[in-house]
């Protein structure tokens, strides 16, 4: 049965598979995506375990002690009532601006309903299943005309101001057991089933493509992109990849003629190997060739060193104040620039990260605790070298039940105690996307949150596999939601498309970023990702255009820009104050 809802608009349809994602994660995604201008999505993922209560739901159906069987309870927005997600099971949230009934305002609730029907029916014909709706039952039945009809898919909706949010669970290889501990849907004599129980052999990987071709054929008149997240569930993903394997060689330690391919044969004298676990990754992710490490940087990318009095000044006040910046721990280029010019980025809750990224030079080794004199030394600091604008980034600290996020607001309270006035930028960790933890920070309301993607979907897992591209665009939904200027920033180099940067960016609009920063990368050692390519001035001015011409307030975007670099500058073009020195 065909849907009469037409296609929504000529917006492209953004499609995303982004593997395994909290409930929480993806609820603030939604909300950030729906409340946020009228781009067209698609998410698809799996859930961790978890029970949601829809809007009409009866408590009483929810048989058992979530917890007792390993899964979350939560009450949430959609209609409908109690239904579990959990690993197997393809959800879909189709984020969608739709046109109104007969003309009017108000959408077709009922029509919107069967065109998701009709996608999945549609989606299950071309894996070779029959599937049907089934009179006075929402969702996708099979068998619905025997006596033994069984819920492969349900669907529950939310409408609002014309914005489709939540949508559909389609059961592929599901624990069919979590569902008797519900009555699933409030549906008490209807079985619930699944493609493997119904004796087809499809992988995930493929009901994601034929879900996603029957959403596009229908949702993406427009166009459509699709990028995905390449994942896997395995313990060993959360190991950070340099710790335990030594520091490796540093980039400008390697000549080029003891330095072999990046990739496939890198065997730099007195250097230990890119850990295979890395490599690894980087093939999942179709990268395979690399520049060797030594290989000479262009001309664009050489920095121009400057230590005159004001560097030297700023340095002395960091030691003195024992205080770690991300200038120094992180290896930035821009050093020189920016101390000189009397501004520096204070790196917060120590030196030490509990995450490893592939990308990231700081320390690896088991944090310290905090220091309780840090906040008062930072806006010492920030008071010695007469700023107006201070930037604070931060270590992960997975190891503190807040992430840090304490210590975080307590900074930036110390350096407005000590500089009546001053302007602060935070950024932050993902703080494991607490909703609490990242309350304190917002609570505190910074003048600009920065929360880093740093790549795109497809090298998430290569660069950060401790972190989640939804649970990082999801903060900084949060964070746009608190009314905060939002900023964020990607790495360009490890084996990205332009295509890839653009779609990135389009979902960075999607949740209301205001500022994204563009730069190049530079490998920091032999432990760290090689270097694909060197892109071009002209290019990332191109990605600065187009992002720009997207709705972003302010992209920067050069060979040798970093998260924080012009930081008050990009501030003021976002929000439109006038430039000042």
């Amino acid at each position: 049965m065909e849907s009469s809802v037409p296609g929504s608009g000529q917006q492209p349809l953004h499609v995303r598979w982004l593997g395994r994602v909290s409930y929480a994660d993806a609820h603030a995604l939604q909300h950030g995506l729906c409340r946020i201008g009228d781009q067209n999505h698609l998410l698809l993922l799996e859930h961790q375990p978890v029970y949601t209560l829809g809007v009409r739901a009866d408590p009483a159906h929810v048989l058992v002690d979530p917890t007792a069987v390993g899964a979350d309870l939560v009450t949430t927005d959609r209609g409908g009532d109690v239904t579990y997600h959990g690993p197997g099971q393809l959800v879909g949230y189709p984020i969608l601006s739709l046109p109104g009934k007969g003309g009017g305002t108000l959408p077709d609730t009922a029509a919107y309903v069967e065109a998701v029907e009709q996608v999945l029916i549609d989606a299950l014909s071309d894996l070779g299943v029959t599937a049907e709706r089934l009179d006075g039952y929402p969702g996708v039945w099979v068998d619905g005309g025997s006596g033994d009809p069984r819920k492969i898919a349900a669907i529950g909706v939310k409408l609002e101001r014309g914005r489709t949010m939540h949508g559909f669970a389609l059961n592929v290889d599901v624990d069919l057991d979590m569902f008797a501990n519900i009555v699933p849907c409030g549906i008490a004599d209807r079985k619930v089933t699944s493609l493997r129980a119904e004796g087809s052999g499809a992988t995930m990987a493929e009901v994601v493509d034929a879900v996603s071709a029957r959403a596009v054929q229908r949702w993406g008149s427009g166009g459509h992109d699709r990028l995905d997240v390449v994942w896997r569930h395995r313990t060993s993903d959360l190991s950070p990849f340099s710790r335990g394997e030594g520091p490796g060689t540093r980039a400008g330690q390697v000549r080029a003629d003891q330095a072999g391919s990046a990739v496939a044969d890198e065997r730099a004298t007195g250097s230990s190997p890119a850990p295979v676990r890395l490599l690894g990754r980087l093939a999942e992710a179709g990268v395979t060739q690399g520049l060797a490490i030594g290989e000479r940087k262009p001309e664009w990318m050489r920095a121009r060193a400057s230590f005159g009095p004001e560097y030297l000044r700023i340095r002395r006040t960091v030691r003195e104040l024992s205080l770690s910046t991300v200038c120094e721990e992180a290896g930035c280029p821009n050093i020189s620039e920016c101390w000189s010019d009397g501004t520096a980025t204070f790196m917060l809750c120590g030196d030490r990260c509990t995450r490893a990224c592939g990308f990231c030079l700081v320390d690896t080794r088991h944090p310290l605790p905090l220091d309780p004199d840090e906040p008062a030394h930072v806006a010492e600091a920030v008071a010695r070298m007469g700023l107006r604008y201070a930037v604070l980034t931060m270590v992960a600290r997975d190891d503190l039940p807040d992430g840090g996020a304490r210590h975080v607001a307590k900074s930036v309270a110390a350096i407005r105690d000590r500089v009546p006035g001053v302007s602060v930028e935070v950024l932050i960790s993902d703080c494991k996307g607490d909703p609490d933890a990242l309350g304190v920070i917002f609570d505190i309301r910074p003048e600009v949150l920065n929360h880093n993607v740093e790549t795109v979907p497809r090298l998430q897992r290569a660069a950060r596999p401790s972190a989640s591209y939804a649970r990082s665009l999801a903060v900084l939904a949060r964070a746009k939601q608190a009314g905060l200027t939002t900023k964020t920033s990607l790495i360009v180099g490890m084996g990205e498309t332009r295509e890839e940067v653009v779609g990135t960016m389009a979902d960075l609009h999607g949740v209301g970023v205001d500022i994204v920063t563009i730069g190049q990368y530079l490998r920091p050692t032999t432990n760290h990702l090689p270097v694909a390519r060197w892109w071009t001035p002209d290019e990332l001015t191109e990605l600065k255009e187009l992002g720009e011409a997207l709705g972003i307030g302010h992209v920067e975007a050069s060979p040798l820009t970093r998260s924080s670099y012009h930081a008050r500058q990009a501030a003021d073009s976002a929000l439109g104050v006038p430039s000042h020195p």
